[in-house]
């Protein structure tokens, strides 16, 4: 049973999909678990109108980052993982936040981290994040959830 609390933190997020990939017998690599939370955190803006979590969100090279979540599952380096699922964490999500948990993976679960990354740099606010570097450039300049909200607000109302 999840709790009432509208917010949670960006492990638990993350710890959700790791669940949801294991439930799908399918990997899921730090690159691609950091691009889904991202996601999250874009689409809680565009539906709820609210932030997921408070965790600060940066325009790395291969896409946005959360350096909590990182730091969690770096030790994985680039390569797939499975890993046993912090149940406790993930009781602490809503179920008004899950529903956007599923719809993000249901959307972007089935693509790889490469993929996400590519699609992430084409969109404007990781773009706007890194305005004046270049693409190897390191940053950790936040993804304004300002201009997250508005962007995919908008990307909303053209597919609604």
């Amino acid at each position: 049973m999840s709790t009432v609390n509208t917010k949670t933190d960006a492990l638990a997020v993350a710890e959700y999909f790791i669940l949801k990939a294991r439930e799908q017998k399918c990997y899921v690599t730090n690159k691609k678990l950091q691009k889904l939370v991202y996601y999250a955190q874009a689409w809680s803006l565009a539906l709820n109108n609210r932030k997921m979590f408070d965790e600060k969100i940066e325009a790395w090279v291969h896409g946005p980052a959360i350096r909590e979540v990182y730091s969690e599952y770096k030790k994985h380096g680039f390569s797939s993982f499975t890993k046993r699922v912090n149940i406790s964490l993930i009781e602490t999500i809503s179920d008004k936040n899950k529903l956007v948990l599923d719809s993000v993976w249901a959307v972007y679960g089935k693509f790889d981290g490469d993929y996400l990354e590519m699609l992430t740099h084409s969109e404007m606010p990781w773009q706007k994040a890194r305005e004046g570097l270049s693409s190897t450039d390191n940053s950790d300049n936040e993804i304004s959830t300002i201009i997250m909200k508005t962007y995919y607000s908008d990307k909303l109302r053209t597919i609604s």
